[in-house]
């Protein structure tokens, strides 16, 4: 259910702020039968003190058994249906990138990848190269490719593996398969058209699939970076924004282009953070959030590498991602938002180093709420808390109820 329509009919303007924070792919799974997942085995005395005082939930993205892609999960979060409303990662990561995308433009998100000499994929991330490697790479790829068949090539720097490939020529489509297997030990897949009478997104594929070509061609010669994997093929699609569903003036503060993107494409601000080394560091996203503190009234704050980690298979170093996180939020609290919301955009448990269909817990720190048997934010205590079972797409909703932004339905 659409509940947009009706969430732009009552909702109304008040002062009060809300704070709603993602821990990408937070929620996870024991690594031995019994025992604790990532968030009940963080030592997170503040996140214990927050809950003990808050309530809390589960929450499910997309439906019972969907791994949420990141896209969909945050989509359904900030209120908008992932069935109903529904975009590529090239798009979200083109806007996260200030790339200006026009009608008939083609963006698609690509992976350096380190492919073994029968073509099979060794590493889908390549190792994880530095942000600066990646940008060596990328300029020894636009040196070499810049048109195919009359459809011009522009490639961009996302971050580490990360890049962005826009196609800007007439008569292109979108429905086109990804070329990433998704696991090593197999060749990448070729781009095929979704439909195969559309001849728009077939010539879209051809293109793709000469551009994986050359670009092996190219970097034949390079030691670990030596193959593209694609996906999120899309052209970007034109929706109400969340202000004018609301009445809100949103902001986000995040470093990674594709979270940024998203929250462009809904109609949010994204705002400049501060980054050195590692972009998920909080100095920069605590600052940015205190400069801007009076300019808005919701602000949508990321943090990437407890999905990071848990993609990996560090079960520890996701654990220690929470702890950091834990160590920050008396500073995030402290900055006197009325709502503060906490949760993830799908749970990456280490053991399936990959994005899964479980529950994410969400926890909702504010005025009017019920008595909480939950003690922690845990997975194990979100499901005795009094938010009960969730849809994403519930969530904006409650936030907006407990800031007083939501009118009475019907008479």
């Amino acid at each position: 259910m659409d509940l947009l329509p009706h969430i732009k009919e009552l909702s109304r303007r008040t002062p009060s702020k809300i704070l709603f924070i993602v821990l990408d792919g937070v929620g996870g799974l024991p690594r031995e039968p019994g025992g604790p997942t990532e968030l009940a085995a963080a030592r997170t005395p503040n996140l214990d003190e927050l809950a003990a005082r808050a309530n809390l939930g589960r929450v499910t993205l997309v439906a019972p058994g969907f791994a949420p892609g990141s896209g969909p999960g945050h989509l359904s979060l900030f209120g908008y249906d992932p069935f109903l409303y529904q975009v590529g990662r090239g798009v979200l990561s083109a806007l996260g990138l200030g790339v200006e995308l026009g009608p008939g433009d083609i963006a698609v998100r690509g992976n350096f990848a380190t492919l073994n000499p029968d073509g099979t994929v060794a590493d889908r991330r390549a190792g994880r190269p530095s942000t600066a490697e990646n940008r060596r790479v990328l300029a020894k790829l636009r040196e070499h490719i810049r048109e195919i068949d009359g459809v011009k090539v522009e490639l961009f720097t996302e971050s580490e593996h990360r890049f962005v490939l826009v196609l800007r020529g007439a008569g292109l489509g979108a429905q086109v398969h990804d070329t990433d297997p998704q696991k090593t030990g197999v060749e990448p897949l070729p781009a095929r058209p979704r439909d195969g009478d559309d001849e728009a997104s077939a010539k879209t594929a051809a293109i793709l699939n000469e551009f994986s070509a050359r670009a092996r061609e190219v970097l034949a010669d390079e030691p670990v970076i030596n193959g593209v994997l694609l996906r999120g093929v899309s052209a970007r699609p034109r929706w109400p924004a969340l202000s004018e569903l609301t009445g809100l003036t949103p902001a986000a503060v995040a470093s990674y282009p594709m979270y940024r993107g998203v929250a462009s494409l809904v109609g949010m601000t994204p705002l400049e953070v501060e980054i050195g080394a590692d972009p998920d560091a909080p100095e920069g996203k605590l600052q940015t959030l205190r400069d801007h503190w009076n300019e808005f009234d919701y602000f949508y704050l990321h943090f990437k590498k407890t999905d990071s980690t848990g993609e990996d298979g560090d079960f520890d170093g996701k654990v220690h991602k929470i702890e950091k996180f834990d160590e920050l939020l008396p500073q995030l609290l402290g900055l006197g938002a009325e709502v503060v919301a906490i949760t993830g955009d799908h749970s990456t448990p280490s053991v399936m180093k990959a994005h899964s269909w479980h529950p994410v817990p969400l926890l909702l720190h504010g005025p009017n709420l019920r008595g909480d048997a939950a003690a922690r934010f845990t997975e194990e205590e979100a499901a005795r808390g009094a938010l009960g079972d969730l849809h994403g797409t519930q969530v904006l909703p409650l936030l907006l109820a407990h800031a007083g932004k939501l009118q009475k339905f019907g008479a």
